[in-house]
């Protein structure tokens, strides 16, 4: 026969693992906490990345946007059993770089850190310089060029 002890220590470890994994899922569903700070040389993006190796780790330039999936593992820890699974094992986040910054996307870099931090170095590159309108008064062939008709317009009403 079943003692009310054990009845009642069914039901703690089964209301324990059910909110372990509803925390896990909520963990997973929120995007990584990320800094984006900037210098002359580059952007950093800093990840959190709890408990990941570098082998847990995809990370990508997409367009102006650094992607980062973990997929993590679960330590097995001999003579202990899982009461609470709490920590969520697939954990994404990403943050987008200024539209007006001009990148070097080969040249990115990504280290993990022992702190648990992932940083994402995107190096500046070159801006491109602005082009400015030719202000010729005629063309090749000899007609007048729409910069031209507006200039003698703006001149005209003056």
């Amino acid at each position: 026969m079943t003692s009310l002890r054990d009845v009642g220590k069914t039901i703690s470890n089964a209301v324990l693992e059910s909110v372990g994994r509803a925390m896990g899922r909520a963990q997973e569903q929120t995007p990584l906490p990320v800094d984006l700070l900037e210098s002359d040389e580059a952007y950093l993006a800093v990840f959190d990345a709890p408990g990941a190796t570098s082998s847990d780790m995809q990370v990508r330039l997409s367009g102006r946007t650094v992607e980062v999936r973990i997929d993590r593992f679960r330590d097995v820890y001999e003579g202990f059993e899982m009461v609470l699974p709490g920590r969520g094992l697939s954990l994404d986040g990403a943050v987008t770089l200024p539209e007006d910054a001009a990148i070097e996307p080969e040249a990115a870099t990504a280290t993990l850190h022992d702190n648990g931090t992932l940083r994402v170095t995107v190096p500046k590159g070159e801006e491109e310089p602005d082009v400015e309108a030719d202000e010729e008064t005629e063309s090749e062939t000899g007609e007048e060029t729409e910069a031209d008709e507006e200039t003698e317009s703006e001149t005209d009403e003056e």
